[in-house]
């Protein structure tokens, strides 16, 4: 059950590549792109809410609502900035800004872990030391000369990263009072919400192919979530987090081999490093619970 957050990294980088080739279309820009998409999401998750919707009388509560409220706003933002980004610049010059919001998402669940109870179990020292690496890693060998010209694309990409990893921490604090299926439903019917509202999209030029695209990348994020939610409630943020940073691992192989876009030897060493943080990660925490195990039995 360890290994499950990877499938996610995997789905996280197939979702990307294929939201890369959707946004490359002249007919298809971010502000359409975020209505279209998150109806999809949206529709595609009615069937399954037969079976696993969940909402506690917890989550009605004034301060949850609040959170709910942050995590919906903070996500819409995200999601815009991301979109945008991705209509101007390739994955491969997006990932060093974008690589940020895992390193966004650790600091900030470790620094709460000191001021609130929901983020108690986000104080290993060890897991946390290895995620650091992983993903500063990513950041300083992803950097080019280029990049340090930051023009509006890049801060869209920068500003997103920071409210995903906003968004991320925020939700831990709400998911117990959630099944993770009804939790991104109500996130995503709330985008939508907004997000017709304010655009007020026409679909009138969406072709054939784009249309199917949008539903499987529906799909892929949905179960991305599923997978997501369940590592934060089942292991915390700081250790699933280190496992979905394989993510940029596969979306250099992906990038390669279906958009054809160079691989550096500088993103072929962090991705090695990656590896190795992640298996000692896993190692480190299998042993934990072997050991939590035969301390119980005393």
């Amino acid at each position: 059950m360890i290994y499950i957050p990877i499938l996610g990294a995997l789905l996280e980088a197939t979702g990307m590549i294929l939201e890369k080739k959707v946004m490359k279309k002249k007919s298809m820009n971010y502000k359409n792109y975020t209505v279209y998409g998150f109806f999809a999401i949206v529709v595609a998750m009615i069937p399954f809410l037969f079976f696993f919707w969940r909402v506690s009388p917890e989550a009605l509560q004034l301060n949850n609502l609040l959170v709910m409220l942050g995590v919906i706003l903070s996500a819409f933002f995200a999601n815009l900035f991301i979109f945008y980004s991705l209509k101007r610049e390739s994955l491969c010059e997006l990932e060093p800004i974008r690589l940020m919001q895992p390193l966004f998402t650790i600091l900030f669940a470790f620094i709460l872990s000191f001021f609130f109870a929901a983020y108690s179990d986000e104080k290993n020292t060890s897991i946390l030391i290895l995620a650091l690496i992983a993903s500063i890693t990513l950041i300083v060998t992803h950097f080019k000369k280029d990049h340090l010209n930051f023009d509006k694309y890049i801060l869209a990409a920068l500003a997103g990263s920071i409210l995903f990893a906003v968004e991320l921490v925020l939700s831990k604090i709400i998911l117990p009072y959630y099944s993770s299926w009804s939790f991104y439903f109500l996130r995503c019917l709330f985008i939508l919400m907004i997000a017709a509202a304010v655009f007020r999209p026409s679909f009138k030029k969406v072709d054939k192919q784009t249309h199917y695209f949008a539903w499987i990348i529906g799909f892929i994020w949905i179960f991305y979530r599923i997978i997501l939610y369940w590592g934060y409630e089942s292991f915390g943020i700081i250790f699933t987090t280190i496992l979905l940073i394989l993510t940029p691992v596969f979306i250099f192989i992906f990038a390669r081999i279906f958009l054809k876009e160079k691989i550096n030897f500088k993103q072929m060493v962090s991705a090695i490093i990656i590896l190795l943080c992640v298996a000692t990660a896993v190692l480190l925490k299998n042993y934990e619970v072997v050991l939590n195990f035969f301390l119980s039995l005393f």
